[in-house]
């Protein structure tokens, strides 16, 4: 069995499980202590395994992506260019419209709580756009008019 077939029968959660073992560095011990923030932060929080070994933390949409390099963790918030930082975490794809990164280097630490509070944000934001959408569709749905008898 190859490893991609024996990666269909595994969950998200067994699949990020792995990747941190296969790192056995610093980057698998940052990428667990984020995993745990992201949990601590949203205990509903969903792990998805996306675009071929991406691991993703969702709620009603992407809070971030954790994806690891050889000199990085990098923390990618779908929507980040829409969050608030007061704390200055975003230090990394700041050009574009839509997402903000993160980028940890060996031997730095995240201030957990500034985090947590950056993921809650992303959860917000994430329920906010699904309130909306069902906000619109609920509009957009034409009234049930009575035939008269």
């Amino acid at each position: 069995m190859n490893k991609s077939a024996s990666n269909e029968n595994r969950s998200a959660s067994e699949l990020i499980d792995q990747r941190i073992a296969d790192l056995a560095d610093w980057r698998g011990a940052t990428l667990s202590r984020m995993r745990e923030l992201i949990k601590d932060a949203d205990p509903d929080v969903v792990e998805e395994w996306k675009w071929m070994g991406t691991p993703v933390w969702s709620h009603d949409g992407i809070i971030c992506t954790g994806e690891s390099y050889k000199a990085v963790v990098k923390l990618t918030f779908a929507k980040g260019a829409s969050l608030k930082d007061p704390s200055k975490l975003f230090n990394s794809s700041l050009d574009g419209n839509t997402r903000r990164a993160i980028d940890i280097h060996e031997g730095e630490e995240v201030d957990a709580r500034a985090f947590k509070t950056l993921v809650r944000a992303a959860i917000d934001l994430n329920a906010s756009a699904v309130a909306a959408k069902s906000k619109a569709k609920a509009k957009a749905k034409p009234a049930r008019v009575k035939k008269a008898t």
